[in-house]
């Protein structure tokens, strides 16, 4: 499909641009190791992925997806204590971004369209994994899971954007791999791009109707008006 008369793109972070499951699994594993608690296993943890930093922390406290709802919070104050500061400081050190994100990224800011990124992580990581991975300056605004009372899949961040840069919900494209991402555009009444190989809990994203499903970012090229005279070199 093509989309039509959009002028703002809108990007989850994790598991959509970067591959941030290993350093995630090293900082939970570091958590969990300093509280005297077993560790678990990268995959694993890789399917905790996607809520913000708390929920990930509740799972790893508890072991599953599904989070213990009687964590004692003084311990959980601790763990996530433990588990941000040791996060900040190895933001970048497995993380990467997939197979053609940077170029892609490139190809629709010069053609004009406006970038943006939505994701449930702590905002003041946003920056400086951008930076890490040589894709700063490519974003008009960035929300973090902590910037607005509520996070995805509420679609206020979605309409928040719209409102900050003064553009229609259906000028905007969300883009992203988990259910939260097209649940918020579909609140939002949105349209979506789900993409296949990010963090969806093992279900397929098409079951949350995005309005077009890729497994290579930059297959979305595609979808916009973009010159085809463009080389992807990452």
């Amino acid at each position: 499909m093509k989309f039509n008369n959009k002028k703002v793109i809108i990007f989850d972070l994790d598991g959509t641009l970067i591959d941030s499951a290993p350093d995630l699994a090293l900082a939970i594993n570091h958590m969990l190791t300093r509280l005297g608690r077993e560790t678990f296993s990268d995959s694993l943890i890789r399917s905790w992925v996607g809520n913000g930093a708390q929920v990930i922390v509740k799972r790893g406290l508890s072991g599953k997806v599904d989070v213990d709802d009687n964590i004692d919070p003084v311990l959980f104050e601790q763990a996530l204590a433990i588990f941000l500061d040791f996060y900040a400081k190895n933001l970048c050190i497995d993380t990467v971004t997939y197979p053609h994100v940077r170029s892609t990224l490139k190809i629709l800011k010069a053609q004009g369209y406006r970038l943006v990124i939505v994701t449930n992580k702590p905002f003041d990581f946003i920056e400086p994994i951008l930076i890490g991975l040589q894709l700063e300056g490519l974003f008009e605004l960035c929300l973090g899971g902590d910037s607005l009372p509520v996070r995805k899949p509420d679609p206020l961040p979605l309409l928040h954007v719209c409102e900050k840069l003064g553009v229609t919900v259906e000028q905007c494209v969300m883009v992203g791999d988990s259910k939260n991402d097209i649940l918020a555009a579909n609140a939002a009444k949105m349209q979506s791009i789900g993409l296949t190989y990010g963090y969806n809990y093992g279900e397929d994203i098409g079951e949350h109707q995005p309005d077009t499903v890729f497994s290579d970012f930059a297959d979305i090229l595609a979808t916009f008006a973009v010159s085809n005279h463009y080389q992807l070199v990452d």
